[in-house]
């Protein structure tokens, strides 16, 4: 029945099927005392990558700012990556983080799109 979904349908099918396998560890990951899981994405130039998941204990996640804790999630990259916004990587690229935060259960996905500009400036002489 797949085969006659669009690519969007298709998307949106395996993104659901990540979501519930990611939040199904919620319970694994809280008695192990993680608050958050992450990773960071980065791309351009038609290339991206996606950083290996990493398990915090904080309570606010920012890129960078906190050491994560040694905690095995890999089981969870590849339903991370299914969420990884498509087309991030295009042109000037984009960068972002996936983050579930296990004690609220929800998953959040934040997209930077990087972008060039220019500025034209005509007249006379």
């Amino acid at each position: 029945m797949e085969d006659h979904l669009t690519f969007e349908e298709q998307l949106r099918q395996h993104q659901a099927a990540a979501k519930a396998a990611i939040l199904a560890q919620c319970d694994r990951l809280a008695a192990a005392g993680i608050t958050l899981v992450a990773a960071h994405i980065d791309g351009s130039g038609d290339d991206g990558i996606t950083e290996d998941v990493k398990c915090y204990d904080c309570d606010v996640y920012a890129y960078e700012e906190y050491e994560h804790v040694a905690h095995d999630a890999s089981e969870l990259q590849d339903h991370f990556e299914v969420l990884v916004p498509y087309g991030y990587e295009n042109d000037a690229g984009g960068f972002g983080d996936v983050v579930l935060d296990v004690r609220k259960r929800t998953i959040t996905v934040e997209r930077n799109d990087r972008f060039e500009d220019y500025s034209t400036t005509t007249y006379e002489v």
